[in-house]
C-alpha cells in the first residue's frame, strides 16, 4: 500500500481523474463504511468523501445547504478561496494538493471536498470518534479526588490535561506512526520547563518508528521509544489519571499520548516513580508519608519474604534464636521448593483466571481458590500451611504495588531468588540479589539513572521520596531531569509573609481581633 500511495500524483484539475484514484485507494464501493456523495456547486461537479461512523453529520448537512443555492457567478473566479472563506462554515478547513494527504486525512475522520476544475482538495475536520465518557481508572482509585480518567480518544485526553494546566507554554505536538495504521501520537510537555534534549529525543524516536501498524497502541510505542530489549524493568510509567499526568508535566516530564489508548506514557521514569500513588497526595502529609512507608513494606515483602523464609528453612543456622518458631510445623509430602514453585504458578493462573472470568462468576472463582484448592491441598499434605501464608503475604505486597508493570517484574525477581536459593542456598540467594541490584543500577532510560536519587545519591531528593512532604515545602523540580525552570515556587512569596503587629491592628482594629 505504501508503494502505491507514493506513486499517487498530485491533485489534478480533472474531477474524474481525482475521483477515480480516490475510489480505488479508499475502496469506495467495496467497503460499506466509505461514503461518496456527489452533487453540484454552481454548475460544477463536486463530491464529499468520508468514513461513515468517524464524522459528525451536522457539518455535512450545513455544507450541502450552503452549496445548494450557489450560482456559478458566486464561486468563480478564485473558487478555492471563496469556498474556504465564505461557504465552508466549519471551523477547521484546509486545502491540500497532495492526494496522499487526502487519503490519510479521510481515513483519520476528515471530510474531503473535491470540486471540478480545482487543483486542491478541501479537507474539513469534523471528526467524531466513538468514545466513552471519562471514568475513574480501576487500578488508580482514590478515596478523595477527581473521578475522571483518560479515554481512548486522544482529543479528550489533551483536553483533560488542558483543563488542569492553563499554561500558554503547554505544548501538544501531534505526530503519526505506522505506515498502515497512521496512528496519532501526541507529545505533551511544558516548553519552558521540560529539558529540550529529552523532548527532542522522544520526538525523534517516534518519527523513526518504521512498522506497518501500532494496534497495541501505547505498549508498542513504549518499546520503540525505549529501544525495546529484554530488560524487564518498566522504563516508563503509565497512568490513566489526568491529575497525575499534570503533576509530572509540572516536574519537567514529557507525556506521550497514543490514540485508542486510555493510558498515557510518562517519561522518563525511575524505580521510585513506580512506587508513588495519587492517594498519598489526597491525604494529609503525615498520613501520606505513612501510606508511602506501608507501600514500601508491601513491595519489600512481595520480593523477599518468600525467598528469605525458604533460605532460613534450608539453612537454619542463619536464623536468629528468637525466630526459630517460623519453621514449618510439620513435613509435607512434597519438598518445600516444589511447593513454592507450584504455588507461584498457581497464583499466576488464578490471576489470569480472574482477568478472564466474568464479574458475576468472580465470587465463585474466589471460593474455588480458597476452599477447594488451598484448604484441601493443606489437608491432604501437598502444602504446608506456612507456604500458603507466605505466598499470600507476597501476593498482597504485589497487589499493593501502585505500578502493575513493576508488580509483575517483582514477581520475576521473587521467582529468580527462590530458584537460585533452592539450587545453591545462601550463595544462590546472594548471586540473585547481586544480579537484581546490577540490573537496577545499569538501567538508564533516556540516560536517567533508574535508582536515582539513591544511585547516584541525592540527599534532598531522597528525603522527598521517603517522606511525603507538604506541598508548600516541596518547591523544587527533580534535578536529574535538568529542567529549565528548577523551582516550582518563587523564593519569596508575599502571600506567605506573616502579618506584623502594626498590620494586624490596621486590618482587624486596635485590639487585633476581627
Amino acid at each position: 500500500m505504501t508503494e502505491t500511495m507514493n506513486s499517487i500524483h498530485d491533485v489534478s484539475k480533472k474531477y474524474e481523474e481525482n475521483l477515480e484514484i480516490l475510489k480505488n485507494q479508499l475502496g469506495i464501493g467495496k467497503s460499506y463504511d466509505m461514503a461518496l456523495r456527489e452533487f453540484e456547486i454552481g454548475g460544477k461537479k463536486a463530491a464529499l468523501i468520508f468514513v461513515d461512523g468517524l464524522i459528525n453529520d451536522i457539518p455535512i448537512v450545513e455544507i450541502m445547504q450552503n452549496f445548494s443555492a450557489l450560482s456559478r457567478e458566486e464561486i468563480v473566479p478564485q473558487t478555492l478561496h471563496k469556498l474556504v472563506s465564505r461557504y465552508v462554515t466549519y471551523v477547521k478547513a484546509l486545502p491540500t494538493d497532495k492526494l496522499e494527504d487526502v487519503i490519510t486525512k479521510v481515513l483519520s475522520g476528515f471530510i474531503a471536498l473535491v470540486v471540478d476544475g480545482m487543483s486542491e482538495v478541501i479537507l474539513i475536520e469534523a471528526r467524531k470518534y466513538p468514545a466513552r465518557g471519562p471514568e475513574e481508572p480501576d487500578i488508580e482509585r482514590v478515596v478523595r479526588g477527581s473521578r475522571d480518567g483518560f479515554t481512548e480518544t486522544i482529543l479528550f485526553n489533551t483536553a483533560l490535561i488542558r483543563r488542569r494546566l492553563r499554561d500558554p507554554k503547554l505544548r501538544t505536538e501531534l505526530l503519526t506512526a505506522g505506515t498502515r495504521s497512521k496512528t496519532d501520537i501526541c507529545v505533551v510537555y511544558i516548553e519552558d520547563i521540560a529539558n529540550p534534549d529529552i523532548v527532542q529525543a522522544i520526538k525523534t524516536r517516534i518519527k523513526d518508528i518504521k512498522i506497518d501498524g501500532l494496534p497495541m497502541a501505547e505498549k508498542s510505542v513504549e518499546e520503540f521509544i525505549t529501544t525495546g530489549n529484554w530488560n524487564p524493568l518498566p522504563q516508563v510509567r503509565y497512568t490513566e489519571r489526568p491529575d497525575v499526568a499534570a503533576v509530572h508535566l509540572l516536574e519537567g516530564h514529557v507525556i506521550v499520548i497514543v490514540d485508542t489508548s486510555p493510558s498515557v506514557i510518562i517519561t522518563p521514569a525511575t524505580y521510585f516513580h513506580h512506587l508513588q500513588h495519587a492517594e498519598e497526595y489526597r491525604q494529609n502529609s503525615t498520613v501520606g508519608a505513612y501510606l508511602r512507608w506501608i507501600r514500601f513494606v508491601g513491595v519489600f515483602a512481595s520480593i523477599f519474604v518468600v525467598p528469605l523464609w525458604f533460605l532460613f528453612i534450608k539453612e537454619p543456622q542463619l536464623l536468629p534464636p528468637f525466630l526459630k518458631f517460623i519453621g514449618p510445623s510439620k513435613a509435607a509430602k512434597v519438598p518445600l521448593f516444589w511447593q513454592f514453585i507450584s504455588a507461584e504458578i498457581g497464583l499466576d493462573l488464578l490471576r489470569m483466571s480472574a482477568i478472564h472470568t466474568p464479574s458475576p462468576l468472580a465470587t465463585a472463582l474466589g471460593l474455588i481458590a480458597a476452599f477447594m484448592l488451598g484448604e484441601i491441598a493443606i489437608n491432604v499434605g501437598l502444602f504446608n500451611p506456612e507456604v500458603i501464608l507466605y505466598i499470600a503475604i507476597a501476593a498482597i505486597g504485589t497487589f499493593s504495588t501502585p505500578s502493575y508493570e513493576l508488580g509483575m517484574v517483582n514477581r520475576l525477581f521473587r521467582l529468580g531468588l527462590l530458584i537460585l536459593t533452592g539450587i545453591m542456598g545462601l550463595p544462590g540467594f546472594m548471586l540473585a540479589l547481586l544480579g537484581i541490584v546490577l540490573l537496577l543500577i545499569f538501567t538508564k532510560p533516556f540516560g536517567i539513572p533508574y535508582l536515582w536519587p539513591l544511585v547516584p545519591f541525592n540527599g534532598k531528593a531522597m528525603k522527598a521520596i521517603l517522606f511525603r512532604s507538604p506541598v508548600p515545602v516541596h518547591n523544587s523540580r527533580p534535578s536529574i531531569l535538568r529542567p529549565q525552570d528548577k523551582s516550582r515556587q518563587p523564593s519569596y512569596s508575599p502571600a506567605r509573609k506573616p502579618l506584623n503587629k502594626e498590620k494586624k491592628h490596621k486590618r482587624y482594629g486596635e485590639r487585633g481581633k476581627p
